[in-house]
């Protein structure tokens, strides 16, 4: 009798509890979270390391990672400065892989002193803050983001390296490793090449106009070539945004990847909880993190 008392007793005390705890909040989407964000979650576009190119459908923004690729940022940006890109092409497009960019006939001059740069596959982190993606990874011993850019490092070596996520811009090379001056470049338009990480040195990243190289007509020849010069697509110029006047600039703004906005949308997608989904997946890859992108607020004069 006392053993049923007690558990009665026991039963009323958990029926009270739940009766003053309030229901859990609903989860909140990403597109709330980004919603709800304050402006010290987004950092702009790095305008002295950010590349404007101009291709018939529109403008591509690409902003480079000079701390994790500094010489060969460097490299790019001498080439842009010498107009190096102007009126060359798109001369690859491999169908859920890259498109490429450059010089096919190799008529263009790449300066002596710039021919050959020794590779930056991976970089020490050095000071640069690195933010954790707690998810594993088959590719590296662990993944994340520097500053807004998909990033790997492996701690036992203090070695990092970007990462060949959708978007993500590479240098071409040969065999020789030392053959990536920056004077080929290429952006992956597929499904994420990992492989590739430590391979190719990775510069930076597609930040708005990823669409109009993803839908370039796909190359016949080998390796998604264009097979005649007529299908190649022109490239009108490369500019660095930082030379170009302010009223001509894309005044755009990335999420900042050390901020807590950050952290609540990487939860909000590894686990998703909107009506449409019945299994949340517990996990997400490196990847698959976006980044979002925005257009910067209007300053009030």
């Amino acid at each position: 009798m006392a053993t049923w008392v007690l558990t009665a007793r026991a039963a009323l005390a958990a029926d009270t509890v739940a009766a003053v705890t309030p229901p859990a909040a609903p989860a909140r989407s990403m597109t709330e979270i980004l919603a709800a964000s304050p402006p010290s979650a987004w950092r702009p576009l790095n305008d002295d390391h950010t590349l404007y190119m101009q291709l018939p459908g529109g403008r591509v923004v690409i902003e480079l990672a000079p701390a994790l690729a500094p010489r060969t940022v460097a490299n790019i940006e001498a080439l842009v400065r010498l107009h190096y890109f102007d009126g060359l092409w798109v001369l690859r497009v491999q169908d859920n892989y890259v498109a490429q960019w450059g010089d096919p006939d190799g008529v263009r001059k790449v300066p002596d002193t710039m021919q050959k740069l020794a590779p930056e596959f991976s970089v020490p982190l050095g000071a640069a803050a690195f933010t954790l993606l707690p998810d594993r990874d088959g590719y590296a011993p662990q993944v994340g983001f520097v500053d807004s850019f998909a990033a790997a490092r492996d701690p036992g070596t203090g070695m990092a390296w970007l990462t060949h996520c959708y978007g993500a811009v590479g240098v071409g090379r040969d065999n020789d490793p030392a053959s990536g001056n920056g004077s080929e470049l290429y952006a992956v338009i597929g499904n994420a090449p990992r492989h590739l990480d430590r391979n190719v040195t990775i510069v930076g990243q597609v930040r708005q106009g990823i669409e109009l190289l993803s839908t370039l007509p796909r190359g016949t020849a080998e390796l998604g070539f264009y097979d005649k010069p007529p299908q190649r697509v022109p490239i009108t110029t490369i500019q660095l945004a930082s030379e170009m006047p302010p009223a001509q600039r894309s005044r755009l703004e990335v999420l900042r990847s050390d901020s807590p906005t950050f952290t609540a949308v990487v939860a909000a997608r590894r686990n998703r909880h909107d009506d449409w989904y019945l299994q949340p997946a517990g996990y997400i890859a490196l990847c698959n993190v976006p980044l979002p992108v925005r257009a910067m607020p209007a300053t009030t004069p």
